[in-house]
């Protein structure tokens, strides 16, 4: 058997290979595009095991590994880093360094969803980056307008306020900016419009997203964007990893009776944190207890922090909602304490934290 581990770069890969059966290691640099790698795992027996960090373009090789036959395991990044003791960082270092990980079972393995719900999460992104686009031509068909004293906001792009918009006076070159840009917002409303029905199609195949839907303010983008982040809501024993999860936890640094707490970590989906902020506002207007709560927290500390806090606890509620009807009770508290231990479904590790929600 083999076990390997591997520093993954774009165009190639810094790999340290161990021979169980001989104890022997080699430290190997396999280039992709002259199909080095693909011909030098083809060579290698079936059960093969491969460590690599999480990082993108690893698609082709993630698939390669399974068509080979081989075992690939996917460690977090800052959990890896965190274990290296050495100042000295170079690609031969970090191979024989996530092979050493491998070999004493310290290894920080994470989920990785299946091929389809990664598919399914280009179908959310490209979504969203075409809506951006759709939101930037917007703004500057906005500005052109308001140059010439046009002021409409939303009804600019009503048939009456696209006929104005049409019929400013302008000079040569901001009127071709005018016709390309509405060109442009032409041809996007219709690719929205298909992926949107791509998105009801994608999320009435799925349950999940149905009961999500049930929480005012959830809706099918949403909803399905919660699905396929989150994956399997076992992985989660309590709601403050998934909140962690999210990066949706303040950052801190405590140190003896001082407890230092910051804005918020940011260590997960930022598409998932900005649908759930969205989200948020639109239940805080649906929902008389999330409205009260905003309410309150936008009064004392600010429209923003009322926002993040508001869509903190809509994960938490889209959580329970998910979670199988025989695990919906809270945890117990135990009397005489305040505390009760979680585990951290990345790294595995217990720590203490306040039981209240």
């Amino acid at each position: 058997m083999f076990i390997i581990g591997c520093d993954y770069h774009p165009r190639f890969q810094m790999i340290a290979i161990l021979d169980t059966t001989t104890g022997e290691v080699k430290v190997l640099r396999l280039e992709h595009e002259n199909g080095e790698a693909k011909k030098f795992y083809l060579s290698l027996p079936k059960g093969t095991r491969v460590g690599i960090e999480a990082t993108g373009s690893t698609q082709w090789f993630e698939r390669l590994l399974g068509e080979c036959g081989h075992e690939l395991w996917v460690g977090d990044p800052a959990q890896i880093m965190a274990r290296v003791v050495r100042k000295q960082k170079t690609d031969e270092r970090d191979a024989l360094h996530l092979l050493d990980l491998l070999l004493t079972n310290r290894f920080p393995r994470v989920w990785v969803p299946c091929p389809a719900d990664r598919d399914a999460r280009q179908l959310l992104q490209h979504r969203q980056k075409l809506v951006r686009m759709r939101t930037a031509v917007k703004n500057q068909l906005h500005g052109l307008a308001m140059a010439q004293g046009l002021c409409r906001k939303h009804k600019l792009f009503s048939q009456a306020g696209r006929r104005l918009l049409e019929s400013l006076e302008l000079g040569p070159w901001a009127s071709r900016r005018r016709n390309e840009l509405l060109t442009l917002l032409d041809q996007l409303d219709p690719q929205i419009a298909e992926l949107d029905k791509a998105v009801e199609a994608e999320a009435a195949r799925r349950p999940e997203v149905q009961l999500l839907r049930q929480q005012k303010g959830v809706g099918v983008i949403t909803g399905l964007a919660f699905v396929l982040t989150i994956g399997p809501v076992e992985r989660f024993a309590r709601s403050r990893q998934l909140v962690s999860y999210l990066g949706l936890n303040p950052s801190e640094g405590s140190s003896g009776d001082h407890q230092y707490l910051g804005h918020i970590s940011k260590q997960g989906n930022s598409m998932m944190r900005w649908l759930l902020v969205e989200a948020g506002q639109t239940a805080a207007r649906l929902d008389v207890k999330l409205s009260r709560v905003y309410k309150h927290l936008k009064l004392r500390r600010g429209a923003n922090v009322a926002k993040v806090a508001i869509a903190r606890r809509l994960a938490v509620r889209m959580y329970w909602i998910l979670r199988p009807a025989r695990e919906a009770a809270p945890p117990v508290r135990m009397s005489g304490s305040s505390t009760h231990s979680v585990v951290d479904p990345r790294s595995g590790s217990a720590g203490t934290t306040p039981s209240s929600l």
